[in-house]
C-alpha cells in the first residue's frame, strides 16, 4: 500500500518551481469546459513536460443544491429530484432513495414490486455502461464504439418509455412499490432484447480487448491497489477492478437480489483496462439477472400500503444500494413532519473522484484523460 499520506497531499502551488532540464514546472487547467472531463469538471494538473506531478480536482460548477431542496419537499415530492443526480443511471437512483424511506416507514415493497424494480434496474445498469464505453472510448480515440453502444442502448430507452413515458431521467419507482402496472407485452420486449444483445456486446470486445492502441492506452494506465480502494472508500467496478469481490447485491441484498443467480466479475491489476473488462462481464451478468427475474416475475399487487400523505416516525436511516459506478447510500434524518429534516447523499462519483490523483501521478497527460473516462463519473452526481 502507498503512503497514507499520499491522499492529504496537494499541489503546493505556493511553493516555488523546481527545473528539469531547465524548464519550470507547468500548471494548467483541463476544463470545467472540456469534452474529456464527462461535465463541469475543472482539474488543475502539475506538470514536467508531458509527466503529471500531481492534480486537483475543483468542482462545485454545476451547484445543484439537491440535499438541501429536501428539507422543503415532501418526501413524495422530492423523489423526481434523485433521478437527476446520475442522469444516466436515474432508475438506480429512485430504488436507492425509495427503499431508504421505505426502511424508515417500516414498510416493505410487494415481490411483484421488488422483481419489476430488479428488471428495470439491471436494464438501467446495461444502459450506464453503454454510455460509459461508447464515451469512454471516444475519449481515447476510438469514435465507433459510441454509435454502436447507442444503438443497441436505444433498445433500453425504449423499454423505459413504453413503461412510465421517459427515457432519460425515468421516475420508475415510488415510495411504496411501483405506480405503473408492466404494459401488454413488456415481457417479450425485454425477451427480445436478451437475445438480441449478447451478440452486441461481443462485438463491442472485437472492436476493442485485443486492439494493439486500446490495449496501450489502458494497460497499466491509472492502476489503484484494492488497499488504496477500500482506504479511499472507492466502491463500484473500480474497486472490483482492482481484486476486492465487493458488491452491494451480495453482501447486503435488497429489492430480492438474494433470489438471482450471478456473480461478481474482478480483476487483478486495478487498471485502465481491468475496469474495462470488469465492467463488460458486470453487462453480462445484468442480462443474468434479467432473465431469471423476468421469467419468474409473481403476481400480486406492486403497491405496499403507504399512506398517502407520508410522515415516518423520528428516527434516521441509511440504505445503500449498488449502482451502476458503485455504492449509492441515502441518509434521511425524519423530525415526524412531512418534510425530511436532513437528507444526504452519498453518490459513488464523488467518492470515486478522489482517487483521480494517485492514479494519474507519474502518467501522462493524456493517461489523465483515459482514467476520467475509466472512473465513470457523472458531474450531476458529483455536484449534486
Amino acid at each position: 500500500m502507498t503512503d497514507p499520506t499520499a491522499y492529504l497531499s496537494h499541489l503546493e502551488l505556493g511553493q516555488p518551481d523546481k527545473t528539469y532540464l531547465d524548464t519550470n514546472e507547468l500548471i494548467i487547467n483541463m476544463g470545467p469546459q472540456h469534452p474529456a472531463t464527462h461535465g463541469v469538471l475543472r482539474v488543475i494538473l502539475k506538470l514536467d513536460g508531458e509527466k503529471v506531478l500531481g492534480t486537483e480536482c475543483v468542482i462545485g460548477y454545476l451547484h445543484r443544491g439537491v440535499e438541501k431542496i429536501a428539507e422543503h419537499r415532501t418526501y413524495a415530492m422530492f423523489n423526481p429530484y434523485v433521478d437527476r443526480m446520475d442522469y444516466v443511471a436515474a432508475v438506480s437512483n429512485g430504488l436507492g432513495y425509495c427503499e431508504a424511506v421505505e426502511k424508515l416507514l417500516n414498510v416493505e415493497a410487494p415481490p411483484r414490486a421488488r422483481y419489476i424494480r430488479v428488471i428495470l434496474t439491471e436494464l438501467n445498469r446495461m444502459a450506464s455502461h453503454m454510455i460509459w464505453l461508447g464515451t469512454h472510448a471516444l475519449d481515447i480515440g476510438a469514435m465507433t464504439p459510441l454509435f454502436y453502444t447507442f444503438r443497441d442502448r436505444e433498445e433500453i430507452l425504449k423499454i423505459f418509455e413504453k413503461y412510465c413515458g421517459a427515457r432519460l431521467t425515468t421516475h420508475a419507482f415510488r415510495i411504496g412499490g411501483c405506480l405503473y402496472e408492466l404494459y401488454e407485452g413488456f415481457e417479450q420486449d425485454v425477451k427480445q432484447f436478451l437475445d438480441f444483445v449478447p451478440s452486441k456486446i461481443d462485438e463491442y470486445e472485437e472492436l476493442l480487448t485485443t486492439n494493439r492502441i486500446w490495449v496501450e492506452r489502458t494497460k497499466n494506465v491509472g492502476k489503484i491497489s484494492g488497499a488504496d480502494c477500500i482506504a479511499l472508500g472507492v466502491t463500484g467496478p473500480v474497486l472490483r477492478a482492482s481484486g476486492v469481490k465487493w458488491d452491494i447485491r451480495k453482501a447486503m441484498p435488497y429489492s430480492g437480489y438474494q433470489d438471482f443467480d450471478f456473480e461478481i466479475p474482478i480483476g487483478q491489476n486495478g487498471d485502465t483496462f481491468d475496469r474495462y473488462i470488469v465492467r463488460m462481464q458486470e453487462m453480462r451478468q445484468s442480462l443474468r439477472i434479467i432473465r431469471q427475474a423476468v421469467e419468474a416475475i409473481p403476481t400480486g399487487p406492486i403497491m405496499a400500503k403507504v399512506p398517502k400523505v407520508i410522515k415516518p416516525p423520528v428516527g434516521e436511516v441509511y440504505h445503500s444500494i449498488e449502482a451502476p459506478k458503485g455504492e449509492l447510500g441515502y441518509f434521511i434524518v425524519s423530525d415526524g413532519s412531512t418534510q425530511p429534516y436532513r437528507v444526504r447523499v452519498r453518490p459513488p462519483s464523488f467518492v470515486n473522484l478522489q482517487a483521480l490523483d494517485l492514479m494519474v501521478r507519474g502518467s501522462m497527460v493524456a493517461d489523465v484523460i483515459a482514467v476520467i473516462g475509466t472512473i465513470d463519473i457523472v458531474l450531476g452526481e458529483v455536484d449534486r
